[in-house]
């Protein structure tokens, strides 16, 4: 039988969340820094975030590679972190899972072994598949842990599915939640019309995985007429590499959204102002003037200026900042001082670092 969300778990994803894209801490030697990793746990956790997901995009891919195997280590720390937080019943464990069929179950299996929730199924990498041959492959692993989908933008090495795709998708038992992250428009609506006209609408829930677009995605009631009724879906959290820094100010802003959405208050103009805020924060981190290429490295940058990392190293030497955006992460520190949560970090760091 694969395993299934607590109904304290299965509501927390339903109404939405916070849940980071946990990075990884490197010494100077290249080697795991546990240190910082526990700290970056414990940030996200005494941020508020309603989850954490680990062995993703931001977790660095090369941690499957033989030579640094710490695939399984990592998870294991983030685990024990949450196992200690005290907030273990209301907190997501979501492991990244990618790769062939074969691959992807056993990351999944590992990951339940070590008290995951849910499998962050990355499709990105499988040219050689069809859209049938994915959809087999999402059923394998949801035998083993319920199946958080993954839209992956093609820059970032994810391709582009049909909406009959996300049709089927949805249709399969166990899949509870996808995160679109295609950083286009017209490929998220794709997603969220597929979910409305499922079976399993009310079982699924749409989390934004698109920095360039977070705040209009959450402030976003998507309405279809199915079978001569209304069918209205939220996209009720995030996903985000983004969100793995001033996560105490994601959460802050994810809160806001869902207070001003259950009241029915119109949409103020600030919040669409806050959107182009944080999407030009998000360009100095992500770097898309480089396409992508410094994007491990500008999240790196910032907690290391929070004293969450102690340096901005990745695995691979060829993952670094690109030239000028040390200067952009400056800038949008220097113009949206609002956004960053520095003060919060500051009076909790020493005992993150114990």
């Amino acid at each position: 039988m694969p395993a299934m969300l607590s109904e304290t778990k299965q509501n927390l994803l339903q109404e939405g969340t916070v849940i980071p894209a946990h990075p990884l801490a490197l010494d100077s030697q290249r080697h795991l820094d546990e240190k910082h990793q526990r700290a970056l746990t414990r940030y996200y956790i005494e941020s508020g975030a309603g989850g954490i997901a680990v062995g993703v995009h931001t977790t660095q891919f090369e941690i499957r590679r033989p030579e640094f195997n710490l695939y399984e280590p990592v998870l294991k720390i983030a685990s024990e972190e949450v196992d200690m937080s005290g907030v273990a019943n209301h907190l997501l464990r979501v492991a990244g899972v990618c790769g062939s069929t074969a691959d992807a179950v056993r990351e999944a299996a590992a990951a339940s072994r070590l008290g995951y929730d849910l499998a962050l199924l990355s499709m990105g990498g499988l040219e050689e598949l069809s859209e049938s041959q994915i959809l087999e492959r999402t059923a394998e692993v949801s035998q083993i842990l319920p199946v958080f989908g993954f839209y992956l933008q093609p820059s970032a090495g994810g391709r582009i599915f049909s909406y009959g795709f996300w049709r089927e998708f949805s249709e399969i038992e166990n899949v509870l939640a996808i995160k679109a992250a295609p950083f286009n428009r017209y490929c998220t609506l794709d997603v969220v019309r597929a979910v409305c006209n499922s079976s399993r609408r009310d079982s699924i829930s749409i989390y934004t995985g698109n920095d360039d677009n977070i705040i209009a995605d959450l402030l976003t009631t998507y309405r279809f007429i199915v079978n001569g009724r209304i069918v209205e879906k939220d996209i009720v959290g995030g996903l985000l590499g983004h969100w793995a820094v001033w996560t105490s100010k994601a959460v802050e802003l994810l809160e806001s959204i869902k207070a001003h959405k259950k009241n029915n208050f119109p949409i103020d103009p600030d919040w669409l102002t806050l959107n182009t805020q944080t999407t030009d924060a998000n360009a100095a981190f992500f770097d898309p003037a480089n396409a992508f290429r410094g994007c491990i490295s500008g999240i790196h940058e910032v907690l290391r200026r929070q004293g969450l990392m102690a340096n901005i190293l990745c695995l691979s030497e060829n993952e670094r900042l690109s030239p000028g955006q040390l200067d952009e992460i400056d800038r949008v520190y220097r113009d949206y001082p609002d956004l960053n949560d520095d003060s919060f970090v500051r009076e909790n760091l020493e005992k993150w670092l114990r």
